[in-house]
């Protein structure tokens, strides 16, 4: 009877450490993946306080393998030095578990990102860069960004690569704007679908994630690239536009402004207003769904800039988020395309001009104004020429101009009409030239 008893009562010294609270947890007595207590064992393990060194050393001599329940308790307690002393060891054994780096690096720690980058050196195998390749992203040191980007972009195993557009978007914040756009885009037209999907999603986390997509729209691209692409612009929120323009008489809004409004409102998805400044009694905005984004289409920081397009934001504030853009005119888009409209006009003449092209414009005289024309002339090439209403005073100041005008309107307005009958084609309104109304209708787009 005493011998069946004291059978009974012996334990294993992995329960008898869950019995007593006090007792410490030693490496060698974690119970197997397979035994029923690990899961109790780790728990206790957890909650008490425990020194480190025991089971790093335990690690690294064999003894006790890094399963991911393991890890899961040790991270919490790794610091930089730790975390540097477990990536070593993986690196060096002959058979790495991949998972591991993962879940030991994933806080941020410049000693962890210098770690990660000496690993990732020149030789480095592709088992090495895949696995690392995301933490060095998520470490979010900006000067990480070139090798992410070589790596990434390089021909190399498509998991090297895919690594190094993950570790991409885990930094996305880091990086130089400019150059990741450029990065993802060319990465969104490539051959392998699946990472050219990834790169697409990552566009689509950008600031103004729309204008990068729709950069990438136009591009021949893999169908199921295409359908992805499309599933992201639909689920960007776009605001209605309200497109802010001189108008003619009473309020008449040409044509070409029309026309422009109609697709642009297609190719959004939204609701595209429009809102002439010279109409005596402008109807009542609609109720709409999302607040407004108010586009002044104006080309000159006239009275109408600065007074008019004010007084209309104070009108309009009742529309909670109301976002106002800059005037046309100051866009640096908008700008060169000028200058390109400009030179195409030149060289289409068929002899050398002998005179400079000209900017024609209604008056301005305020000392913005007079700034502005001389930066628009420093970015074009062509002098501005004031042009009064009136077909005789307009002749009269283009008296014997032999070289290219370009009207300041971009729609037909009596500017346009008056220099129809000597310059034809050449004096047509902004709208009316095909490469500047799309260049419009792409940035007005692209606008959240």
């Amino acid at each position: 009877m005493a011998t069946r008893l004291s059978t009974a009562v012996s334990r294993t010294p992995a329960l008898d450490d869950l019995l007593n609270p006090l007792a410490p947890l030693d490496p060698a007595d974690l119970p197997s993946p397979a035994s029923a207590d690990r899961w109790e064992w780790l728990q206790r393990l957890r909650a008490g306080v425990f020194p480190l060194e025991p089971w790093l050393a335990a690690i690294e001599a064999g003894g006790v393998p890094p399963e991911s329940d393991l890890m899961v308790v040790l991270a919490e307690r790794l610091d930089a030095a730790a975390t540097v002393r477990l990536l070593r060891w993986w690196l060096a054994q002959p058979l790495r578990n991949p998972t591991l780096p993962q879940g030991i690096a994933g806080h941020r720690d410049p000693v962890v990102a210098t770690a990660l980058r000496q690993a990732l050196g020149d030789h480095a195998d592709t088992e090495v860069q895949v696995a690392l390749l995301p933490l060095l992203g998520h470490q979010r040191q900006s000067l990480d960004f070139d090798l992410l980007q070589r790596r990434a972009l390089e021909p190399a195993p498509r998991q090297q690569r895919y690594a190094a557009l993950e570790g991409l978007g885990l930094g996305l914040s880091a990086w130089p704007l400019g150059a990741l756009r450029s990065t993802l885009i060319q990465l969104a037209t490539d051959l392998d679908p699946a990472l050219a999907a990834a790169a697409v999603d990552s566009l689509a986390r950008l600031p103004n994630g729309r204008s990068s997509l729709l950069a990438v729209r136009s591009r021949a691209l893999e169908p199921t690239v295409t359908a992805r692409l499309e599933r992201r612009l639909r689920s960007l929120p776009v605001r209605p536009l309200l497109l802010l323009v001189h108008g003619r008489a009473q309020g008449e809004i040409p044509a070409e402004l029309r026309s422009l409004a109609a697709e642009l409102q297609q190719r959004r998805g939204a609701p595209v207003l429009l809102r002439s400044l010279t109409d005596p009694q402008p109807a009542d905005l609609p109720t709409l769904e999302h607040p407004l984004g108010l586009v002044p289409l104006l080309l000159l920081p006239g009275e109408h800039v600065r007074h008019d397009l004010p007084r209309l934001r104070l009108e309009l504030r009742p529309s909670s988020g109301l976002r106002l853009l800059p005037f046309l005119g100051s866009w640096p888009v908008w700008q060169r395309a000028l200058a390109t409209e400009l030179s195409r006009q030149v060289a289409d003449q068929p002899s050398p001009p002998s005179s400079p092209p000209l900017l024609l414009h209604h008056p301005i005289t305020s000392p913005l104004g007079r700034r502005y024309l001389r930066l628009l002339a420093a970015i074009t090439g062509a002098t501005p020429q004031e042009a009064a209403y009136g077909s005789d005073r307009i002749e009269a100041s283009l008296l014997g101009h032999q070289g290219a005008v370009l009207p300041l309107a971009l729609a037909a307005n009596r500017l346009t009409e008056a220099l129809t009958p000597r310059f034809g084609e050449a004096a047509a309104p902004l709208l009316s030239r095909p490469a500047l109304r799309q260049v419009l209708l792409e940035q007005l787009e692209a606008l959240p």
